[in-house]
């Protein structure tokens, strides 16, 4: 099955997509969901689109899953761009140990529930 058609990669893309409309259109906060609810979503869905552009171009096509080592590189990769290297360079980021957990979490999401070979 393609990634884009599988449940699981389209739960959290909805997800993201209500979240970012009530906030930056119906100006809706709520405290905890704005600082960690997008954090949570964003490896099942980097990771969902990178491997579905993989599985186009990749001579394994639907076969094609990725590593463990793959999902934590990708995982170590996001938490240093955005809570070390971004904070350090910009006042507009944050770093935050709790946003690398859930980063954690999301890749652990997606490593069991969308980084499937079934076709």
């Amino acid at each position: 099955m393609p990634v884009y058609k599988n449940p699981y990669f389209l739960l959290p893309v909805l997800l993201f997509w209500v979240n970012q409309y009530l906030e930056r259109i119906e100006e809706v906060y709520l405290p905890f969901i704005h600082s960690y609810w997008d954090d949570l979503l964003a490896m099942p869905v980097i990771l969902g689109i990178t491997l579905q552009f993989y599985r186009w171009i990749h001579p394994l096509k639907a076969q094609l899953v990725f590593s463990p080592v793959q999902v934590l590189a990708g995982w170590l990769y996001v938490s240093l761009i955005f809570e070390y290297l971004l904070p350090r360079w910009s006042d507009r980021y944050t770093a935050d140990l709790w946003d690398v957990c859930c980063y954690l979490l999301g890749s652990v999401y997606f490593y069991f529930l969308i980084n499937r070979n079934r076709i």
